[in-house]
């Protein structure tokens, strides 16, 4: 059994293809028991995030996280998708502003331990 249940972390992000204007900083505690994870953090909408799911090792640095996430006001359960390369990160997003619904990806950087 692969345990870290204690991990602290801080992501730099930007986010392409939407209009809104987003929280870019986001602190970000986690709990890994071998290939699961859960965890909490700031996300883009100024509001407190939680999370659970399972992480998949692609490559030797690459790594696709499935979960789902609360926190957002689009929905209350929302499906969570990141692909990580090294401390690297992209991940699909969906906003509906003035009506309109724009597609894009966060693209970011998580330092920590």
């Amino acid at each position: 059994m692969v345990m870290n249940c204690l991990g602290l972390f801080l992501a730099v992000s930007i986010h392409l293809g939407l209009e809104e204007d987003y929280n870019n900083i986001h602190p970000h505690v986690r709990c890994t028991v071998d290939s699961y994870i859960t965890g909490v953090y700031y996300n883009s909408e100024d509001s407190i995030s939680a999370y659970a799911g399972k992480e998949f090792q692609l490559t030797e640095n690459g790594k696709l996280e499935l979960g789902l996430v609360t926190g957002y006001k689009s929905q209350a359960i929302l499906p969570m998708v990141r692909y990580k390369i090294g401390r690297w990160f992209i991940s699909p997003v969906y906003e509906k502003h003035n009506g309109e619904e724009n597609y894009g990806v966060v693209l970011g950087w998580e330092f920590g331990k």
